[in-house]
Parts: C-alpha cells; sequence; structure tokens
C-alpha cells in the first residue's frame, strides 16, 4: 500500500508541508497548483526538496475546464497545458490531475470530450507524461465517474486513464459496482475523503468540510473496496479541503491522514479477505469491557480535597501502592487512582495542568493486542520506569497528551489491585451509596480537534459514533460526539468547546489543555443513592426550581415523582426507550464534573436536553472572575 495527501489538506508553506507529510510516513505528496504558485523557487527545487524528503510527486494538480471548448477557448487550453506539462517535468512527476469542466462555454458530449482527449495523450505522450481525468460532482457535464470512464475509454490512449475521488462518487450516491468493472490498469489514481452528512451546495461541502476516512459520514470503506476488487494496487492520496485542517498543526494533521489510510484499508482487507490488499499486519480492532480505572494526577493538598469529594460520594480508600505516593479510592466496581508522586509522567502532568484526571485504564480483550494495533496506527507507546513489585502495564499517549492503560483478564494485569496495592482498613470509611460501575467518561477538547480524537477511537477499538449534537452552555455551543463500545460497556463523550467563556472552554483554558473533565457514574436506584449521599453530608448542585416545574409539565410527571426529583436536585429525561435521571457533585477544581446517573429501560441518550441548566448551576457556583485562586 503506496499512501500519498495532497499538500492541500494541511497548513503552512510548501517546505512546512512536506516536512509533516514525511515525518508522518507518507510515501508521496500531490502538489496542489496554489501551493507551488506561492513558494518562491523553481519547479526543479520544488522537486528536489520533495525527494529530499524522502517522497515522490504523485499527482500535479489541478488543470481546469479543458475538455469540450469551441475555438479559440480549445486552442488556449492545449497552450495551457503544455506550459504545466513544462512544469511537470521540472518538479519530476509523471501525472496531472484534469477535473471535469464547469466552464459555461463548454459544449458537452462524450466523444467530443473523448477527442480532446485523445489528442491530449498525443501530446503527454511524447514527453513520457500522463493526464488523469476526473469527474467533479458539480461538473456542467460530466459528474459522475461512469461518464468521465466513458471518455476515458473512447478516448482510447495508454496515456490517459481515471482519477477516482471518493467525495465525488459518494456525495452524489452513485452506485459502487460500477467501479468494479474498470480495468485497474486505467485507474492512475485515488483519492480519498469523507465528510459529515450535510444537505448542502456540493461545491460548498466539498471545499469546507471534507475530513479524513472514519471523521465524517460517508461509506469510503465500501468505496475503496469496489476500487480493490478491480485489482488497483497503487498510490491511495488523501485530497482534503477543510477550513480547519487549513489551520491546524499540519503535523498532527497528517498523523491523522495517515492513520486513517491504514484503517480505511485494513477494514477493507478484513470486509473482502480475498482481495490482494497491501497494508501492515495488525490485530483486528479491540474490543472493551469497561472502564477499569480513571487516574488523577495531584500535589497532597490537591489529593486531600480530592480524597474528600470521594469519601463524601461514599467511596472508600482501599489500597495504597506498594512503592509510590499513590491511593486507590473505590465503590462497586469503580477504581479512582490519586497520584501524588514527584517524579514521573503523572507530577509532569500536575505541574503543567494542576490536579487533574491524566490517565484512564480500559479493560480489553487482549491488551497487548490493542498495544500492537495502536502502535501500527501511529499511537505514541508509553514507557515508564517499573519499581519493585510492580507490573508493567502496557499504554499509549492518548490524542490529548494523557495516557490510556490496558488491563485483561488473561494476564497477572487482572490481579492488579492485589498486585501492586496494600489494602487499607475499612475503619471509618464509607459502606457505598450504590454507586456501581463508570456510566461514560466525558473528555474535552476543541472542536477542531474532535475528528482527531473520534478517528484515534474508532481505528483502535470496537465502536461507534453518534451523531454530532449542539449543547447549549449560556455562553455558547458545545459540539459533543459520542463513541461507544458495540455492548455500550465502553462510552466516551467528546465535547469539542469552541469558545473559552463556555463551561468547557474555561476547562481548557484553565488547565492548559484537552482532557478528561466529566466522571459518569452508574447507579441503580439514583434516590437511594441521594439519600445516601445526604446522610454524608453530602450538597448536590443546586438546579433552579424553574427546571423542574418545566419538566413536570413537559413529561407529564406524576406529581409525587416530580417532587422527588426537585427535593435531591435530580435531573430528568426521557425517549421512547427509557428514562434518565441525573444528579450532579458541584464541580471540583477548574470545571471537572462529578455525575451519578440511573438508566431505565433501554435509554441511549446522555441527557443532553438538561445540559443547559445544570451548566448554568455550575456556573453559578464558579468563582467571580479575577478572583485569585486558594
Amino acid at each position: 500500500m503506496k499512501t500519498s495527501i495532497a499538500t492541500v489538506s494541511i497548513s503552512g508553506d510548501l517546505r512546512e508541508k512536506l516536512a509533516a507529510i514525511a515525518a508522518a510516513g507518507f510515501d508521496g505528496v500531490e502538489i496542489f497548483e496554489n501551493d507551488f504558485l506561492a513558494f518562491d523557487g523553481t519547479p526543479a527545487e520544488v522537486g528536489h526538496m520533495v525527494r529530499d524528503n524522502g517522497l515522490e510527486i504523485t499527482l500535479f494538480q489541478p488543470f481546469r475546464d479543458f475538455e469540450g471548448l469551441p475555438e479559440p477557448q480549445r486552442g488556449r487550453a492545449f497552450d495551457r497545458a503544455e506550459r504545466k506539462f513544462d512544469v511537470m517535468q521540472e518538479l519530476g512527476t509523471d501525472l496531472m490531475l484534469v477535473c471535469s469542466s464547469v466552464s459555461p462555454v463548454s459544449l458537452g458530449g462524450i466523444d467530443r470530450a473523448a477527442a480532446d482527449f485523445h489528442e491530449l495523450g498525443e501530446r503527454v505522450a511524447k514527453r513520457g507524461l500522463r493526464v488523469g481525468y476526473e469527474a467533479l460532482a458539480w461538473g456542467r457535464h460530466v459528474n459522475d465517474h461512469r461518464d468521465a470512464w466513458e471518455v476515458v475509454r473512447r478516448a482510447g490512449h495508454p496515456n490517459i486513464g481515471l482519477i477516482l475521488d471518493s467525495f465525488h462518487t459518494l456525495a452524489r450516491k452513485i452506485e459502487l459496482p460500477s467501479i468494479r468493472a474498470i480495468p485497474s490498469d486505467k485507474i492512475f489514481i485515488v483519492q480519498l475523503a469523507d465528510a459529515p452528512l450535510i444537505d448542502m451546495d456540493l461545491l460548498y461541502w466539498s471545499r469546507h468540510f471534507r475530513n479524513m476516512p472514519g471523521e465524517g459520514d460517508l461509506p469510503v470503506r465500501e468505496f475503496m473496496q469496489a476500487v480493490a476488487a478491480t485489482g488497483y494496487n497503487s498510490y491511495i492520496s488523501l485530497e482534503i479541503f477543510n477550513d480547519q485542517f487549513r489551520g491546524g498543526s499540519a503535523k498532527a494533521i497528517s498523523v491523522d491522514g495517515k492513520r486513517s489510510l491504514v484503517w480505511l484499508m485494513d477494514q477493507v482487507r478484513r470486509a473482502e479477505p480475498a482481495l490482494d490488499i497491501s497494508v501492515p499486519a495488525m490485530p483486528d480492532r479491540i474490543g472493551v469491557e469497561g472502564v477499569e480505572f480513571v487516574e488523577f494526577a495531584a500535589n497532597p493538598e490537591g489529593a486531600v480535597s480530592l480524597g474528600s469529594l470521594l469519601t463524601t460520594l461514599e467511596f472508600s480508600e482501599a489500597g495504597r501502592h506498594v512503592s509510590k505516593d499513590v491511593t486507590l479510592y473505590r465503590q462497586g466496581e469503580i477504581n479512582i487512582v490519586i497520584n501524588t508522586e514527584r517524579q514521573g509522567f503523572a507530577h509532569s502532568s500536575f505541574v503543567v495542568h494542576g490536579t487533574s484526571a491524566y490517565a484512564i485504564g480500559l479493560k480489553v480483550e487482549d491488551a497487548a493486542a490493542a498495544v500492537a494495533r495502536a502502535e501500527v496506527l501511529g499511537a505514541e507507546i508509553f514507557h515508564q520506569r517499573v519499581g519493585p513489585g510492580e507490573l508493567s502495564i502496557p499504554a499509549i499517549r492518548g490524542v490529548g497528551g494523557g495516557l490510556i492503560y490496558f488491563l485483561d483478564g488473561k494476564t497477572d494485569l487482572a490481579r492488579v489491585w492485589d498486585i501492586e496495592f496494600k489494602p487499607v482498613a475499612a475503619a471509618g470509611a464509607g459502606s457505598g451509596a450504590g454507586l456501581t460501575r463508570i456510566d461514560h467518561v466525558g473528555q474535552t477538547m476543541f472542536h477542531e480537534e474532535m475528528p482527531s480524537w473520534l478517528l484515534f477511537y474508532v481505528s483502535l477499538f470496537r465502536t461507534t459514533k453518534t451523531p454530532m449534537v449542539d449543547i447549549v452552555d449560556p455562553a455558547g455551543l458545545v459540539r459533543s460526539q459520542v463513541i461507544e463500545g458495540l455492548d455500550k460497556r465502553l462510552r466516551l463523550t467528546l465535547n469539542g468547546a469552541e469558545s473559552r467563556r463556555t463551561l468547557a472552554g474555561h476547562f481548557i483554558a484553565e488547565t492548559f489543555g484537552s482532557g478528561i473533565q466529566h466522571l459518569a457514574m452508574a447507579t441503580d436506584d439514583i434516590f437511594l443513592t441521594a439519600e445516601r449521599l445526604k446522610a454524608n453530608g453530602f450538597e448536590p448542585l443546586q438546579i433552579s426550581m424553574n427546571y423542574y416545574d418545566d419538566v413536570e409539565a413537559r413529561f407529564g410527571l406524576d406529581p409525587e415523582l416530580a417532587d422527588r426529583l426537585r427535593v435531591s436536585n435530580i435531573l430528568y429525561d426521557r425517549d421512547e426507550k427509557g428514562e434518565f435521571f441525573q444528579l450532579y457533585a458541584p464541580t471540583f477544581g477548574e470545571g471537572f464534573i462529578f455525575e451519578i446517573v440511573e438508566r431505565r429501560g433501554a435509554y441511549a441518550g446522555y441527557g443532553g436536553p438538561n445540559a443547559p441548566f445544570r451548566i448554568a448551576a455550575q456556573k453559578r457556583m464558579m468563582p467571580p472572575k479575577g478572583m485569585p485562586k486558594v
């Protein structure tokens, strides 16, 4: 499998783009003409710069409005092409993309276009070059790859071929089996892009909202299966037009791009094992059996404050690490670890972010396989000194820089709490408030980072993604999307902040980066849990009484149930499958959220309609701006 990416897909000048593309491990690069024109150097210098980065120029593009023109425009189009061929030869590439015409003076007609391409083929053959024809989804006469293929077929020239672009085919919902009949030697290159499903003008959709395979909603895997069925085994290249990508980190976007292609081709290979597909060997996507623990980094003062909150929530101090300043708190199957070490990654995380949830432990089917797959997909493997009596727990760096540990039930990792922690006497500890397990973990990031997080999780784990929804904060919108394991034992909510004034944006700004902001813990009886917590001195987040009047009327609640909700400050939601109850602790630190939830029936949501009201309550409890931190 050879991978390529168009320079238009990432930010920076041409030199910066090439460095990022090479560092991400791509084999080739498409030179977008505007990037070349903006570069202050000769074509030969650009070609040398590409090759010095270990890359090959896979394509020079685009050449527009060529076919079907009347004279004198037709003659001028051939003259323009000849000048581009000069540039190509100096660059050191042999393939140019010609996209279907949108010119208002183009005449149309398959035979007319085929004749133009035959003549163009004669010209490029003298130079040892090739031309690929691509159907733009908004082309004036040709907007379907089937018509573009017919033009190429009738042109009948070995130096004229077809360029397939997943966006143009999938945006128009063109039947994919038609691709399988195209001879592989006539497909000169394949360009890939995904996109969210948005009902808008095709050109605007294409120019602003494309993203990496796996980050959108288009059936890119099925498209690539059809391409692979032809026997095509050359470059697969990303051509992404995305406003956020063009303003983001060239290095990070390039890494995402390479990860997306490796993941995509792994999917294709598994979907059609009979196809000859060259892709790095790796284990299949990993099943997650649950969140085993969440670990906080803190100093001694922060640990006392967090430990006090956990004790109020009826957690028990269950163990202390055999050799480190690390304490385990437990209730039901929920394990929360507080790390106050003065060296190592946890300490570094505390220095940068303050008291924060810097690591998560996932129980997976096979920890070694999880790390092996993550490594092939470009994740950074995490290693730290292992002391006496400690396990070497497999771990990787997450997208936001935190850690993801992997534990399984087939090795000593299943006994990590017995091996690494000494039990603590339970005298004086709470007996529990009915909290059973972690329902979901919320991670907060800047909105433009969300595609990276999404791709990271769906490529590594057996998960699905829900549609993106808008969470209304009184200070602006927060985009939210959920990653769920197939059996719902893993639930991750990704919340993208667009404004620092939102609660999510404040968290990112004050903790200096993206990370875990929200821990939702499940109970089987939220009213009993609320009673036990109240008896233990717990004071819940205070919800406006106006909310309860509305909820009672909106859902037609029994007055007795509505009163119970009011008394305990419990939020309520309902859908056609079940009911959802939410109880919040006051925010901790710079906006960390502890939530208690109960799901009844098959309710599958996350209480999104309640977000504006609990966020308003949480903001009322925040210290005024400018107040010094204690």
